[in-house]
Formats: C-alpha cells, structure tokens, sequence
C-alpha cells in the first residue's frame, strides 16, 4: 500500500516538472493603428507561466533588430496580460512587420520561448519637441527681495501632449507649475503652442525653496501614443530662504513723553499744532537671509504735507521699511512715512549690476527711529497714530503696532 502511494506522488510530481514553462501565448489583435483616435491603437499580450520565471518581450523587425519592450522582469506563476501600444524606448515604431517574442526563464536556467507576427500600420512616429527652451536667468536668489527672485521658463511644444516640468537635484524632484497665461489658441496646458512659467522656488506662498546649488530644469513631454521628449538646462539656487524681521518686544518708545493718567504710559500724547512726533522701535531680522531695505535714513523728518514718494524713496518689491500711519490718513496708501532698517553705515552694501543695495543681515538688530511735523489740522483733535513693519509689494508683516492717542492741539 506504502509502494502504492509513493507511486503515485512521484508520478503527479513528474507531471508537474513536466508541464510548459510558458504556455498559452497570443496576441489581440494581430494588427494595430497606433495613433490618436484609433480604434486599435493598441495590441493585449497575454501568456501563461507554469511557476515562477523571469520574462523579456521584444520585436524584432524585418532587418532582424531587437527591440524590447520588456527585459528580465520577475514574475510568479500565473496568467498575464500586457498592453503594448507600439511604444519602445519613448518612441513609436515605424510601419512594418514584427516578430513578438515572449521569453521565460526560470530558476534552473529552463527557457521557454514563443513567437507571434503582429503588423503595424499608420503609425504616429512623431515625437513632441521642446522649441526655444529657455530658463532665464540660469542664477536666482528666491529671498523676496526684489532682485533675481524668479526665473522665466518658456518653449513652443509642437503638438499636444503632457508636459512635466520640474527641478531635480539628483535626489529629489521639485515640481514648476505653469502661468494660466499660456500663450495658446485655447486654456490648454497641453496644446501647441507657447508655454511659459513663472517659477519662484515657493517663495510667494512663504515656503522654503529648495537648499541652495545647481539644479537640473527638465522639462518631459508624452503624446497620447507615447511618444516621450526630455529636454534639461541647468539653474543655480544661491542666497535662498524666505526673510523674517520683526520689532523687538522692546515696543515702541514715543515722545513728547505721555500726559500722565492712572494707566502709565497709556494716555494720551500732547502735540502742537507744528510741533513734531517721535517714535523709536528696534528691529531685528531673525531670518536666514539678508533683508533688503532702503531710505530714507532713520531720523528723517517728514511733514503731514509729505510721504515717502515726495521723497524720493519710491516703493521697491521686496523692500522692508518701518512706517508710520495714522487714523484719518488720506493718502490713499497704508504707512505714508517709511523709514529704512537702520543707518547705511551699519547695513551690508551689495552692488549688483552697477546698482547698489543695503541689507540688514540675518540676527543684526538695528534703531529706528522717525519723526512727523505735524502741519496740517487733522478731522480731529485726537488721532490715533502707530507703527508697522512693510515688506513692500509683498505684506505688511507687522500692522498697526502699539497704537497711542495723539491730542494735536490748535
């Protein structure tokens, strides 16, 4: 009975060695269109592995060259299906006739092959292509101030397709999204035409941009057949970082000194009519990159018939000044007396393009200080004045800091 059972394990082991490696091959349909809108643009692949194998699929075409589509790709045992749209390496294949190999191979070096003709008609061979690709400039400083701060990517795709553009460092992969202001017949981000985006590493949105360092700017782009373009320019990242300052909770220091009240320091401040109004703050910039500001000087004394335009001091993007406003201010701008973080003598100077700049350096702390000659009689004999930090064209990044009660008296 014992012989009797070992028989028949033996026998059903032998039939299991036995069977196919690779079995039940075919190819659906035989004959694909591979273009847009057809209705074969592509052909199903299936076979069958008896246990587990290693599997390459190619084409080899009526000058006897290889072509692979799959190469040593690990599977277990089972049935497969495997979509093949005329596509190999990111290029579709010329009009012809193909000999479709399916090859296993498994673990004891057994290999088993198959062959199926499939016939390729119409095919759309033509690549998308990346004309006049340009990123401009190939340096930036993504710091917010004002200078350098964004980088210009454009290129003319040739027809529709997919496009991918990001900056990678090897390592990690920074996404770029395109202006809504593409330059084509309809608001599609994939149609022929003038492409154009503004990159400005997170900085708008207040996000770290990536680590400073050379970057490749890649652009990829796949038609509805498969057909793939790349297209790469370098870009370097220097000076990046989103800047921080604030005023210090030393407060703001105000003269004339306060009319005494039972609230110290809170009461009303007495100014005549022509007398001036003082404020001091300190502030500090306790970010990771330089501050940029410009004048006019702390100190600087303007009147209630001024701003910073009749200065000459005109808002820059990016610049960061100390400010002062007041209720009533009809203006038509938020903060008409700016003055610059601290004294030009203890600012950095940078000269770029023949021009020169002054930053306030990252953990520097510097005295502000400003002074209003109050001229003209305000819609009423008690105003409320304050400070605030302006990051212009960007934020107001600290508004209507310690408010007092100014009596202007008349």
């Amino acid at each position: 009975m014992f012989k009797r059972v070992l028989l028949i394990l033996l026998l059903a082991l032998t039939a299991c060695s036995s069977g196919a490696l690779l079995d039940q091959v075919s190819l659906n349909p035989d004959a694909i269109s591979p273009f847009a809108g057809s209705p074969t643009i592509a052909t199903t692949i299936r076979y069958t592995l008896a246990h587990d194998a290693t599997v390459s699929i190619y084409l080899i075409d009526a000058q006897g060259k290889r072509h692979d589509f799959r190469a040593d790709q690990p599977r277990a045992a089972g049935s497969y299906d495997s979509l093949f749209g005329g596509a190999v390496n990111n290029r579709v294949l010329p009009d012809g006739k193909y000999t479709v190999v399916v090859e296993a191979k498994d673990a004891a070096g057994q290999i088993a092959q198959a062959e199926k003709t499939l016939t390729i008609t119409q095919a759309d061979s033509t690549p998308p292509e990346f004309l006049s690709f340009t990123v401009y400039p190939d340096r930036f400083t993504p710091n917010q101030d004002g200078i350098d701060d964004r980088v210009t990517i454009r290129y003319y795709l040739t027809k529709p397709a997919q496009v991918d553009v990001y900056l990678t460092d090897g390592k990690k992969r920074y996404e770029v999204a395109e202006k809504r202001t593409t330059i084509c017949v309809k608001d599609d981000k994939f149609c022929v035409g003038a492409h154009e985006y503004d990159y400005d590493g997170g900085i708008d949105l207040l996000a770290t941009p990536p680590p400073d360092g050379t970057y490749d700017v890649i652009a990829e782009a796949v038609d509805a057949i498969g057909n793939r373009t790349r297209v790469t320019k370098k870009l370097t990242i220097a000076d990046g970082g989103i800047p921080r300052a604030t005023i210090t909770n030393s407060g703001v220091d105000w003269a004339p000194l306060t009319v005494p009240t039972l609230k110290l320091d809170q009461g009303p401040i007495l100014v005549a009519l022509g007398g001036t109004l003082t404020f001091t703050v300190t502030v500090q910039n306790i970010g990771p990159v330089p501050v940029r500001t410009k004048g006019p000087e702390p100190g600087t004394i303007f009147t209630t018939s001024e701003n910073f335009n009749t200065k000459k001091e005109y808002e820059e993007p990016g610049v960061w000044r100390v400010g002062l406003d007041y209720q009533g201010n009809s203006v038509g701008r938020p903060y008409p007396f700016r003055w610059q973080l601290g004294a030009t003598k203890d600012l950095k100077r940078v000269v770029v393009d023949g021009k020169e700049y002054f930053y306030l350096m990252p953990g520097q702390r510097v005295t502000v200080s400003g002074t209003v000659r109050i001229i003209d009689k305000p819609p009423r004999i008690n105003t409320e004045f304050w400070v605030g930090l302006i990051q212009e064209d960007v934020r107001i990044v600290e508004d209507h800091v310690e408010p007092r009660i100014v009596t202007i008296e008349y």
